[in-house]
């Protein structure tokens, strides 16, 4: 019998006029005629029709998408029969509008075949072609016309061959198991393949059923990839516990849970309460928070979340007790994200960027760690997190991390009202709120913007904030409600007046056409809404726990809940112990050498610590690997300050027994909850012009480590601060604008101020700025004997020019240590010269009587003999050979950049 003409077939809708916006286009009956023609040779040639449709007219979505509703309406004509008309069935799918799902769509709106009609068909189809190369579309149309002209076997036969050329067609086999009516003799021929086939069919399911979560998903190839590799699958979502929780948060993400754990997922929720400390939430009241989020679990328990395959961890303490992993890399984030980069995911705080503090710059970094220390295959968040989300992908590239978290992000509901863009939990009528009456919905739902036609409303979201990634002009929250609320859940039909939709978009359809009035859709709403949140009205009215924490956090509603400063900082039993004043002296960051000029510094800054104090050296080495010195690594830094420690106690052995030596990392592990609350705390008080100004003249603000690391030397001095005597600073000029941020904080708190203290140190470089190179213009403690004589041998040293003389100021700062200074001189020459104080040699040199020649020899050995127990030490520790060798590997692989 020969098949029906594909006009009549297609008929009334390919006899209609389509329209790209002013543009009116012809029929697609036309080229249809043309598209048969063309069909009647090879699978390619069909495909072919479908793209050329395409091209004439500029419909359709991305050629992907035509490519699989080809193949998808050529099986379908195959098994009814019709050889000749899958191109004709093309040019439908490709006259659809763009954004709808053709390939479901196509099968559904020609073909009564009942086996046709099945979701798990439409799945198999999707997996037969979405999934494939870029000839599996074609792969699929070849073994589905071997159906109706071959035999199932024959058919079989396609599957598993593949396209032509080999290319095999993921899922075709699986595609053909699904729709054929008798599929006996395909399974039999190829059981094997059937085997492997299944599977696939199976990660397609799961793959549709995940992704109609998302409005947007990145990306989805990836998504495939975890669902075929991986069974059991992690999700995580975030929230701060901040009083409510709408229909969006309950009713909604109830739905999107139980699809992604039904698929075989397992969902983190991350009890985000130091986030919403950092935001101010139920007034920074850590407590209030908690009871909050313990309010809202019990909320989605009652809402019918399958619990089974979910957790609900709280950040305050996941953090605290895996603090170094946590914040190791937090600040390793930091460090390879600028600040442009992380001021872009601000909007997940609802701020401006003109009043944002630098603990908002601190949020989107957390956030961001929270995907990786959670280890995340999916971020399942909404579109308002999707920047914060993209953030985690961007730092996977640049730390060279292969294995991307997949952003998988859901609609965010219209506010009830015209122009509201989301909903709100500031305005109560913005929204349906999970535990409102039924009055209360009705009210809303009633009152709530309905309109037919789009009327160009403006909305509060900056355009390039936008919530929304699907254009919607017409803007209508009560069909936003039905289709995310409603029709998210499986099977769902609405029933109204008689009518009765089985999708939404013919709940659409009938509602703009007029054939569903505006009263009918509402009344329905309400009714459908109320009967969801009845089960949450129950548990809170006969649940005695879940009784009381609705009623506090009711009461809290209607308080005024003002943020407060909280003086909660790291206590360092060391500290306690002291029972004097301190006198606290930073080490300089790390570089690739330890410069022995910054060891001299260090010294004479401990000398000049007042009678009765206690002195404290304060090594920053989780802030050096934040700010990335020596390229972030660990070993790097605490090799640096290894190096420099011993160089310490090897030159001034006795006044290093009277310092207590404070590392800043262990220091932290010793108290993160309440080091990083302080740090926080700093943070909401602190806006970024506050940080900018405390970084040293010349330097720019421009990474987020800058902001962290600031906010990190706040916290140290509120550290050395909290045990109640005074304190002193002392630091070199990179800390100066550091230690007045920290004193402003301190003063605000109502805390003593710690006094800053300058130490005169002297510039101990071996040519004037800007001259020489720097390998050979510092004396470095690893230095030979060798290295030494050469670089001071090449020092500036103008004879009788004390002003600028490198050399005459090293031999100032040699006297503290070696107690004398001997210039060896033959007796013709004048003899030996030994001087105790500086004055003295500074005299003879500017008269000419010590000559640059003799005082450069009589430096270098008396460099060379200070640092002999040095050289004696790193001989002997292996630890420290190791450092020196991390240090020296560094410094080859800058040289080589």
């Amino acid at each position: 019998a020969q098949p029906p003409p594909a006009a009549s077939l297609l008929a009334p809708r390919m006899s209609r006029p389509l329209r790209r916006g002013a543009v009116e286009l012809p029929p697609p009956q036309a080229v249809a005629a043309s598209s048969c023609a063309d069909a009647e040779g090879s699978e390619m040639q069909r495909g072919a029709a479908a793209f050329r449709f395409r091209r004439r007219t500029g419909r359709g979505s991305s050629g992907g998408l035509v490519a699989a509703a080809a193949a998808g309406a050529a099986a379908t004509a195959a098994v009814r029969g019709h050889e000749s008309i899958p191109a004709a069935y093309c040019v439908l799918a490709a006259a659809t509008p763009a954004g709808r799902s053709s390939v479901v769509a196509t099968p559904s709106l020609v073909v009564s075949t009942p086996q046709l009609r099945s979701q798990r068909c439409n799945s198999a189809l999707i997996s037969a072609v979405g999934s494939s190369s870029r000839f599996g579309s074609t792969a699929a149309a070849a073994a589905a016309t071997a159906l109706a002209s071959g035999g199932a076997a024959a058919a079989g036969r396609w599957a598993r061959a593949g396209a032509p050329g080999g290319r095999r067609a993921p899922g075709a086999t699986a595609a053909l198991a699904t729709m054929t009516a008798e599929p006996g003799e395909a399974m039999k021929e190829s059981s094997s393949s059937a085997e492997g086939a299944g599977a696939s069919s199976e990660d397609a399911w799961k793959f549709d059923l995940v992704r109609s979560v998302g409005e947007e998903c990145q990306t989805e190839a990836e998504l495939r990839r975890l669902i075929e590799k991986k069974r059991n699958f992690v999700l995580y979502d975030g929230f701060e516990p901040s009083g409510r929780m709408h229909i969006a948060q309950g009713i909604f993400k109830m739905i999107n849970v139980n699809k992604c754990t039904k698929a075989g997922g397992t969902f983190i929720f991350w009890v985000a309460d130091w986030f919403a400390l950092m935001n101010d939430k139920m007034g920074g009241d850590m407590e209030k928070i908690q009871t909050v989020g313990k309010y809202l679990i019990e909320v989605w328990r009652a809402s019918g979340m399958d619990m089974s395959r979910v957790k609900f961890m709280w950040s305050s303490e996941e953090i605290s007790a895996h603090a170094e992993e946590y914040w190791g890399q937090a600040l390793d984030v930091a460090r390879r994200s600028t600040l442009a980069r992380v001021k872009k995911c601000c909007q997940i705080m609802g701020r401006a960027e003109g009043s944002l503090t630098a603990a908002q710059i601190l949020y989107p970094i957390m956030q961001c760690t929270d995907i990786f220390f959670l280890k995340a295959d999916i971020c399942q968040l909404g579109v308002d997190q999707r920047k914060v989300n993209m953030l985690a992908r961007d730092y996977c590239d640049a730390a060279g991390r292969k294995l991307k978290p997949v952003i998988l992000s859901h609609h965010m509901l219209l506010g009830l009202k015209k122009g509201q863009a989301k909903m709100s939990k500031s305005d109560p009528d913005s929204a349906v709120f999970m535990e409102d009456s039924s009055e209360d919905v009705e009210r809303k739902i009633g009152n709530a913007y309905c309109p037919r036609v789009a009327e160009g409303v403006a909305t509060a979201a900056d355009s390039e904030e936008s919530m929304r990634l699907v254009d919607d002009d017409l803007m209508n929250p009560c069909l936003d409600y039905a289709e995310y609320v409603l029709f998210s859940r499986e099977g769902y039909v609405f029933e109204a007046d008689g009518q009765r939709f089985e999708t939404f978009a013919a709940l659409r359809a009938a509602f703009l056409a007029g054939e569903l009035d505006e009263a009918t859709l509402k009344g329905r709403l309400v009714a459908e809404i109320n009967a969801l949140l009845e089960p949450v009205r129950a548990h809170f009215r006969d649940n005695a726990e879940a009784k009381g924490l609705l009623e506090k956090v009711t009461a809290w509603r209607h308080e005024t809940l003002t943020p407060t400063s909280s003086l909660t900082h790291l206590k360092l039993p060391s500290l306690a112990e002291v029972g004097s004043p301190l006198f606290a002296v930073f080490a300089p960051l790390p570089s690739e050498d330890v410069r022995l000029s910054d060891v001299w510094a260090v010294l004479q800054r401990l000398r000049s610590a007042p009678e009765g104090h206690k002195r404290v050296l304060w090594l920053e080495d989780w802030s050096s690997r934040t700010l990335g010195c020596v390229g972030g690594d660990d070993q790097c830094i605490v090799g640096y300050y290894e190096l420099l420690l011993h160089g310490l106690r090897s030159l001034a052995p006795e006044l290093m027994e009277s310092v207590l030596v404070c590392w800043q990392g262990k220091s932290i592990l010793e108290g993160p909850n309440d080091y990083w609350t302080s740090v926080i705390n700093a943070g909401r008080k602190c806006s970024l012009e506050d940080v900018r100004a405390s970084l040293c003249e010349g330097e720019s603000l421009e990474g987020a480590s800058q902001v962290v690391a600031a906010l990190m030397h706040v916290a140290d001095v509120l550290a050395l601060s909290g045990g109640g005597v005074p304190v002193s600073l002392c630091g070199d000029a990179a800390h100066e604008g550091l230690h007045a941020l920290a004193a402003r904080y301190i003063e605000g708190c109502g805390m003593a101020v710690p006094q800053m203290q300058s130490a005169v140190v002297s510039a101990l470089r071996l040519q004037a700025p800007g001259e020489g190179l720097e390998a050979d213009t510092n004396l470095c403690l690893t230095d030979r004997d060798l290295d030494i004589n050469r670089k001071v041998k090449k020092a500036f040293c103008e004879p009788e020019n004390a002003d600028f003389c490198p050399p005459l100021a090293w031999a100032d700062a040699l006297l503290p240590v070696t107690g004398s200074f001997v210039v060896q001189r033959k007796e013709e020459n004048g003899g030996n010269l030994s001087y105790t104080d500086f004055a003295s040699m500074q005299a003879d040199f500017k008269s000419g009587v010590l000559h640059p020649g003799d005082l450069k020899p009589a430096l270098a050995t008396a460099v060379n003999a200070a640092l002999a127990d040095v050289r004696d030490g790193l001989k002997s520790s292996s630890a420290l050979k190791q450092a020196q060798k991390k240090l020296e590997a560094y410094a080859k692989k800058i040289q080589k950049k």
